[in-house]
């Protein structure tokens, strides 16, 4: 067994004793449809997640990842929205690459960069946009397999006392936000 195998193993027994009855995990042929309608591939991890645990429906705090595809919000859905959606300066409102997995109210959303080597786990936070739309984005963890132990092990600036927690850093603005906007291609 490999360590992702393990992570995946503990993240569906969280995930199926938080939520009881998951939906049923996504195909293969509807990764694969996913990616062809997002123009990259979705990581590996990400993939295994929705293939393995379920199609959505679990995450940090009760708060669920986005299914694929199909009816509502998806990860399909919302990249074309965030990426189709330009501001007064016509371009993206959001960076190329970058999928939406997860609400976090408030207008603030968790998302995955596909487009990086680890996935790396960020949260757009619609608060701190200045009039640039590259400072409302932060690290959340540097890879996804990160973000997921995080989770599993109680911790992150999302869980109930998190944000009167002293020992938790500041978030870290993302630095590719700027040079992502730009980029050309929107979904």
């Amino acid at each position: 067994m490999t360590g992702a195998d393990d992570l995946i193993g503990r993240v569906a027994a969280r995930a199926s004793a938080a939520a009881g009855t998951l939906p049923a995990p996504a195909r293969t042929a509807q990764v694969v449809e996913a990616e062809a309608q997002l123009g990259f591939a979705i990581p590996p991890l990400l993939a295994r997640l929705y293939t393995e645990v379920a199609d959505g429906g679990f995450g940090p705090l009760g708060n669920e990842l986005f299914p694929l595809a199909g009816q509502g919000r998806t990860v399909v859905s919302a990249y074309r929205a965030e990426r189709g959606a330009p501001r007064a300066s016509e371009s993206p409102a959001r960076p190329e690459g970058v999928l939406p997995i997860l609400d976090w109210g408030c207008g603030m959303y968790g998302a995955v960069d596909c487009l990086g080597t680890s996935g790396t786990v960020l949260v757009f936070e619609p608060n701190a946009d200045t009039g640039d739309p590259a400072d409302g984005w932060f690290v959340d963890e540097p890879g996804l397999a990160d973000w997921l132990e995080t989770w599993l092990a109680g911790g992150g600036w999302y869980r109930p006392d998190g944000h009167d927690d002293p020992e938790l850093p500041e978030p870290a603005g993302w630095e590719e936000a700027v040079s992502r906007l730009a980029a050309p291609g929107a979904a």
